[in-house]
């Protein structure tokens, strides 16, 4: 652990700037818009809910998807930023000659690639999601008093909106990990050709699976590729969320017993997620993930032979 704590660190100085950037624009824009913006849920919609929805009803369902629709955008936001900074994390160290020093620290090779995919696939998209709850915490205030008070807010049943979004959160959290599985050759190709090729590696990646799929169609009458490509991100948005299904509420149509329900749902939809991990494509797509990490590794001691 010891030597993992220094590669740690070097990603927090590296890029804490811009994780608080990520974090504070969009938060930021968002608490602007909502109080100085005009708040118009339309004709229809409004007619709807002020014929169905009690005050507090409102300020709940507002709450909901402020808090979830924050989480979800900075979640999704550090997903794709994390992305991009892995697939230039091979050549960095190159690229500012500052190999010699991180040669000298006590790492092996592999745990300096390994750290910064922990860092940026696992742990920063895992802050945003907690960050964007507490956000949609002071975005929801702004929002409930702009349309109903400030009083329904303060008068919201927290016991039970609480609990059934911490589901929702603890069920993205731990889907996070299986999304990673899902995703690792694609991510893991991705770094090996910027390794190799620069900044090309986006372009040979797109160029290859496209010339690739539909010279297998031709030959075979399948465009392997494609599909293998698509199966992958459809087990990385499944270990997510499983089902699209709406919440039935059992017995009773009250908002609160579907909030009681969010948690058993959460359980149960990622039980679905975790059904899906013993698939030969997953297992195919971890053994060629490692083949590119292990070609990595074997890339980062060529280039510290050279640069020793």
């Amino acid at each position: 652990m010891n030597k993992i704590l220094p590669l740690l660190r070097r990603e927090w100085l590296q890029y804490r700037f811009g994780w608080a950037l990520m974090i504070a624009v969009p938060l930021g824009i968002a608490l602007l818009l909502l109080s100085f913006g005009q708040i118009q849920l339309g004709g229809d919609e409004a007619e709807a809910v002020n014929s169905q929805l009690r005050p507090l009803q409102l300020a709940s369902l507002l709450t909901v998807a402020s808090m979830a629709g924050s989480a979800a955008t900075l979640f999704l936001i550090a997903c794709f930023s994390s992305i991009i900074i892995i697939a230039g994390m091979a050549r960095r160290d190159h690229s500012d000659r500052s190999v010699e020093f991180w040669l000298s620290l006590p790492a092996t090779h592999s745990a300096s690639l390994a750290a910064p995919l922990v860092v940026h696939l696992l742990l920063v998209p895992a802050a945003a999601l907690l960050a964007g709850l507490l956000g949609g915490l002071l975005v929801s205030l702004v929002l409930v008093t702009r349309v109903v008070g400030i009083g329904e807010w303060f008068a919201l049943p927290w016991l039970d909106l609480l609990p059934a979004i911490l589901a929702l959160a603890a069920r993205l959290l731990a889907g996070l990990p299986l999304a990673v599985l899902w995703m690792s050759p694609l991510i893991l190709l991705v770094v090996l050709l910027s390794a190799w090729f620069r900044s090309w590696s986006w372009v040979i990646l797109g160029v290859g699976i496209g010339l690739g799929s539909q010279l297998l169609n031709r030959l075979f009458g399948q465009p392997l590729l494609s599909d293998i490509t698509v199966g992958l991100l459809k087990g990385a948005a499944r270990s997510l969320l499983h089902t699209g299904r709406e919440l039935r509420m059992q017995g009773t149509d009250s908002p609160e017993q579907a909030l009681h329900n969010l948690a058993g749902w959460a359980l149960h939809d990622f039980s679905l997620a975790l059904r899906d991990l013993p698939s030969p494509l997953l297992l195919g797509g971890l053994v060629f993930a490692g083949g590119c990490f292990y070609m990595l590794v074997r890339w980062r001691e060529r280039g510290a032979g050279a640069a020793s």
